[in-house]
């Protein structure tokens, strides 16, 4: 049920630090989770600093594999993340890069829209980026927004100047800064290093921010005088240094963050009056992942472009939430076609419960995967093809 809120909407901003690929993106999911959970409306979006107009025409082996909308928009993949945690139907204005920014401000230019003005990345691209957020706020009572990249690129500039400047133009009260970095484990003097840490944060000071909450990937627990040390040196409350360690799946995050009640920070740092967020059906879901009761099935996946898996995230996920469905472990395992060009397809395919050739493009690999399915068919291999997967699989019938 949704919460009656009558205050103006809220925005978070996510952004990371020292690394990439700490997990943003599943962080800002977890986040929208647990405002969902407490009655909030929640949507979530992505920019990414990439000069492409959209990642439709990325190679998987760069960027994985494309997120498709509801609109038929291409995006990143995250927002696949994102749907699936805040149970939203997301569009083309949730997936925002500067090469969209760019080209919106161009075309304005050529129709003369800016009256003969110089136009310049301060104000005119820091002002259609802020229009991007302003454009998800009706019917919403939270928009979050991350921030792809690292603090520091100078690909990034231009957004985080925009969310300073936003936070300035609709009071600090509705804003919120979350700041992801990295807390290092040197494993020859055992210890754990917040340097890293401190520099970020003075890098992202610099530029104007100030986080108001810090969440910390770390492989080990932060000790209490280690979040301390953190607080002073990055001006967060104690409270707000939020530790992040790996956990055997993502759908556990947001439980995680729970504890730590980054929830309830969140919502007084914004002045959101909420009920206690309603877990149940979220703990129950993370149940079935940990412990599924009808055991496991394994699944070879041979494809063309195993070396990067996010390049079949849609196909992971499927298999993934059809076992969850089902309350089965699925376990997954990725081979390359052109490994089945020479030799038995029996030595790599017996052991398996089943076999998934997904889509790819040009004929390399394609004879490894005319064998793969040749032989389950005669051995009675389960078997599903997706566009080149059931290209090939006719072919070999045939």
């Amino acid at each position: 049920m949704t919460a009656m809120n009558t205050t103006p909407t809220k925005y978070i901003f996510v952004t990371g630090g020292v690394v990439s690929s700490l997990g943003k993106g599943i962080a800002a999911a977890s986040i929208g989770r647990l405002l969902v959970d407490r009655g909030l409306r929640v949507t979530i979006q992505k920019f990414d600093p990439y000069i492409n107009v959209d990642p439709g025409t990325l190679s998987p082996f760069q960027h994985g594999e494309v997120f498709v909308t509801d609109d038929g928009a291409e995006t990143d993949l995250d927002l696949g993340h994102y749907e699936r945690f805040v149970g939203e139907s997301l569009s083309v204005a949730n997936s925002i890069t500067t090469g969209r920014i760019y080209q919106e401000v161009i075309q304005k230019e050529r129709r003369g829209e800016y009256l003969g003005a110089t136009v310049q990345v301060i104000p005119h691209i820091t002002d259609a980026i802020k229009g991007a957020i302003r454009r998800l706020a009706p019917n919403h009572d939270v928009v979050i927004t991350e921030i792809g990249g690292t603090v520091g690129d100078i690909e990034s500039l231009p957004f985080l100047e925009a969310i300073r400047q936003y936070r300035q133009e609709v009071g600090r009260e509705h804003t919120l800064f979350i700041h992801l970095t990295l807390i290092p484990y040197i494993a020859a003097a055992g210890e754990l290093k917040t340097k890293p840490t401190q520099h970020s944060v003075r890098e992202l000071m610099e530029i104007g921010i100030q986080p108001d909450i810090l969440i910390c990937r770390s492989e080990h627990a932060l000790p209490p005088e280690m979040r301390r040390k953190i607080a002073l040196f990055t001006n967060v409350d104690v409270a707000s240094v939020i530790e992040a360690r790996d956990v055997a799946s993502i759908y556990e995050v947001p439980l995680e963050y729970h504890k730590q009640r980054l929830d309830d920070q969140v919502c007084a740092k914004l002045g959101l009056q909420t009920s206690k967020p309603d877990l149940g059906e979220w703990e129950r879901l993370v149940e079935r992942v940990k412990r599924p009761k009808n055991g496991a099935v394994k699944i070879a996946v041979v494809g063309k472009y195993v070396a990067l898996v996010d390049s079949y995230k849609s196909v992971q996920e499927a298999l993934y939430h059809g076992g969850i469905a089902n309350d089965v472990k699925v376990e997954i395992d990725w081979l390359s076609s052109e490994d089945f060009e020479n030799g038995q397809p029996a030595d790599k395919l017996s052991q398996y419960h089943g076999l998934l050739i997904p889509g790819g493009f040009g004929v390399r690999g394609v004879e490894g995967m005319l064998s793969a399915i040749q032989w389950a068919r005669e051995n009675g291999l389960p078997f599903f093809g997706i566009c080149l997967g059931m290209q090939t699989a006719i072919i070999e019938f045939s």
